[in-house]
């Protein structure tokens, strides 16, 4: 009698887990792209989250540590999220399933799932590729069957809310390592890369569709370089994820992704450095000015506010300080002030011929050593106050006339 309780206990729970799903979609209309949840519109007021202590580097795993302890830390943080209107974080494969849960059954807070698909190398048929060659056959078997565990992870889960592929994933066609150096141009050599992986991305995207079609699938490009392959070859794809780092302006990339692509866009990653390279000085100012204006373009490009209207939302880069990203492996315990790469859009410290961008100082908040259980503060700068007020305001529901008095009133109140 026990055995039959226990099964029929069990099977009513695989049933309420399965109808706990919620059926996300893209809807189209004349206004534009929204992203819904059982027919409800979400804006992404999201944010590029990760907890690495001081001392360490990206060889750390939260998700290794004691359960009490990732459970503290993520109570602290999601806390903070929560407060300041953050709907949905952006993590990486690697974190357990049951945590995406807990974070959403316990703040409300969905995770956009990511998998890297081969941006630091992989390993095929007992191969060690250091960079992803597309076009190779074994590469591609491998992916798509790393893609295929990718979603049965997943599939079930309650709090995720979409698939994202990739991580500017073109730039790796360059770049021969993780750190961040000067934006490449691209050549015939690695255009031709180019068509190999974008097809993979679309096969891959098929493959989750095939697994579970109550989810949208995006890829996340370094800008819009080779958009027109992605338009040719990525038909499956729902949205487009851009990596983007232009400084106080996106220009033209929504029109640009419109008239080229046509599918709705998501910034997985844009933000500032809250560090002045020519002074030295902390410049949270100018990190929340930029902020600032890069949230008003991504709300004056949601659907119904007149613009490209196909932008639903992005995520912020990033939440904490990293301070082990200029040296990657040495100098952990040092917040680095070594700017690693030039960008003329953050005008507040270009100097021409001078690099300006410090990849350590990218939080909206700042860090303090850990405890002796690997726990740390976080001191919250202008930026973490500011967007608190920007997520205030639910675009769908406004006029671009309010929209355009909301943020005026919030660079008001900006400090010097």
């Amino acid at each position: 009698m026990l055995k039959k309780v226990v099964l029929i206990l069990a099977i009513l729970l695989e049933v309420l887990s399965v109808c706990g799903q919620h059926r996300i979609a893209i809807v189209d209309d004349a206004q534009g792209s929204r992203l819904t949840i059982d027919g409800k519109v979400l804006f992404v007021n999201g944010m590029n989250w990760d907890y690495t202590p001081i001392g360490t580097n990206y060889a750390y795993n939260l998700w290794d540590q004691p359960e009490e302890m990732i459970r503290k830390a993520l109570d602290n943080e999601m806390i903070m999220l929560k407060k300041m209107g953050v709907n949905v974080i952006r993590q990486y494969a690697t974190i357990p399933p049951r945590w995406v849960q807990y974070i959403y059954e316990h703040y409300g807070i969905y995770t956009m799932i990511n998998h890297s698909f081969g941006r630091y190398g992989l390993v095929a048929n007992g191969v060690d590729y250091s960079n992803t060659d597309y076009c190779l056959e074994d590469i591609r078997t491998t992916l798509l069957q790393e893609t295929d565990r990718f979603v049965k992870t997943y599939k079930d889960i309650p709090g995720v809310l979409l698939y994202l592929l990739g991580n500017e994933n073109n730039y790796g066609l360059f770049w021969g390592g993780a750190e961040t150096e000067d934006i490449p141009v691209a050549d015939r050599k690695s255009t031709l890369q180019a068509k190999c992986m974008y097809r993979l991305m679309n096969e891959a995207t098929q493959h989750i569709k095939a697994m579970d079609d109550s989810r949208p699938v995006a890829i996340c490009n370094g800008d819009l370089l080779f958009l027109d392959i992605i338009a040719e070859e990525c038909t499956d794809v729902d949205i487009l994820g851009i990596n983007c780092y232009r400084g106080y302006s996106f220009e033209d990339l929504f029109r640009e992704a419109k008239e080229k692509y046509g599918k709705p866009v998501l910034l997985t990653e844009f933000g500032a450095d809250a560090l002045n390279a020519v002074t030295g000085e902390e410049a949270q100012k100018e990190q929340a000015d930029i902020l600032l204006a890069n949230w008003q373009e991504i709300y004056m490009n949601a659907a119904g506010m007149g613009l490209a209207g196909n932008c639903l939302g992005g995520f912020t880069f990033q939440f904490s300080d990293g301070w082990w990203k200029y040296g990657q492996t040495w100098n952990l315990d040092i917040h680095d002030k070594n700017a690693s790469w030039v960008n003329g859009g953050y005008q507040f410290d270009y100097v021409k011929g001078q690099n300006n961008m410090n990849e350590e100082w990218f939080g909206i908040c700042a860090k303090r050593h850990p405890d002796e259980k690997g726990l740390y503060k976080l001191y919250p700068r202008q930026a973490y106050y500011l967007l608190k007020k920007v997520h205030r305001l639910f675009p769908y529901s406004s006029t671009p006339a309010k929209l355009r008095k909301h943020f005026k009133k919030i660079q008001a109140n900006i400090k010097k």
